[in-house]
């Protein structure tokens, strides 16, 4: 057995080399885009008249790339459009003032950059008088959880407990409808678990906790479903492949502590398309806007899940079906 091992020197060489650079790949995962934030086009409203809003639009196309500006036909057109999640923040220009519609609960970041920067805008806005715009929060954080700490710091446990399902039904040789029953009752009750937590006892969640713990357990469910068929493909390396996939590129390129619009380019397009970004938006969705963009993230987490299972079930009857007398679940 030891004789298939290669030499001593080079697995050491092995260790010094592949923890340094997983070091430096965790590092670049998280910091980098912590140190790119900026918006880049960020959804963002202007309403009011013809005139007042020209001038604002100009202003904010000055900064190439940073928003996309939606107008609106006047002020409540383009607060329907911040309680919809269609923008982040609207400048209305009305008779009694500028006023910034805002939302904290779409991300407590995006908010106060909106407020730094229509602080600045000329014309019918901020410039005209010195007169600062009226700031309204449309759609408040918890009071609980202002700065959307817990929101932020809640999808990584949800991630390792995906992680920990796979694991689990992998070492227990668990195949085909076990496997699959496994998972689906760990995600279940681990969304019930997660909400009970976030929702009832920290108040962190202001939504149908029905609904925040089908996300809960939807999102441990796309985990663990891709842990346990990357394993029951490759064996044992897949479930290492997810926990690098899933925590250091997912976790970190999410955007569930600012907003997906002012990550880097790269970091945006590829954490959308993963079960932790896909599960920062869609639990936003349910706790605070009662689940109004929710669609694209939740096809996501299906879909991730959905390919899981089914991976898991076809690699099952693969092996049924080239060894017909061999039992499907074998004792731990």
């Amino acid at each position: 057995m030891t004789a298939d091992l290669p030499p001593t020197p080079r697995r050491i060489a092995v260790v010094c080399l592949v923890v340094p650079l997983l070091v430096a790949f965790a590092l670049w995962a998280f910091a980098w885009p912590a140190a790119r934030l900026a918006p880049r086009d960020l959804p963002v409203g202007v309403a009011g008249p013809a005139a007042a809003t020209a001038v604002v639009k100009e202003q904010l196309a000055q900064q190439k790339g940073a928003f996309e500006v939606h107008e609106y036909a006047d002020g409540p057109a383009a607060r329907t459009a911040v309680e919809q999640r269609e923008v982040y923040g609207a400048l209305v220009v009305g008779p009694q003032g500028p006023e910034l519609y805002t939302a904290s609960a779409a991300g407590p970041v995006v908010a106060q950059l909106l407020q730094g920067a229509s602080a600045h805008l000329g014309g019918g806005a901020a410039g005209a008088g010195g007169v600062q715009p009226k700031v309204t929060d449309v759609v408040p954080a918890p009071a609980a959880d202002p700065r959307g700490a817990v929101l932020g710091a809640g999808l990584l446990p949800l991630v390792l407990a995906g992680i920990a399902s796979g694991a689990l039904v992998t070492v227990l040789r668990l195949r085909g409808a076990a496997a699959i029953g496994s998972l689906l009752g760990a995600a279940a009750l681990t969304g019930l678990v997660a909400v009970a937590v976030g929702h009832a006892w920290l108040g962190a969640l202001s939504g149908n906790w029905a609904a925040e713990a089908g996300v809960f357990g939807l999102t441990a469910l796309a985990v663990g479903a891709t842990a346990a068929g990357l394993a029951a493909l490759i064996g044992t390396p897949g479930i290492g492949v997810t926990a690098l996939l899933m925590v250091l590129v997912g976790n970190a390129f999410s955007g569930v502590t600012s907003a997906p619009e002012l990550l880097p380019g790269a970091a945006r397009l590829i954490g959308a398309q993963l079960p932790p970004g896909a599960a920062g938006s869609a639990l936003r969705s349910v706790a605070f806007f009662d689940g109004a963009a929710i669609g694209t993230p939740l096809l996501t987490l299906g879909l991730w899940a959905g390919l899981g299972l089914a991976v898991v079930g076809l690699v099952a009857a693969r092996q049924r079906a080239a060894a017909p007398g061999v039992p499907v679940v074998a004792a731990a």
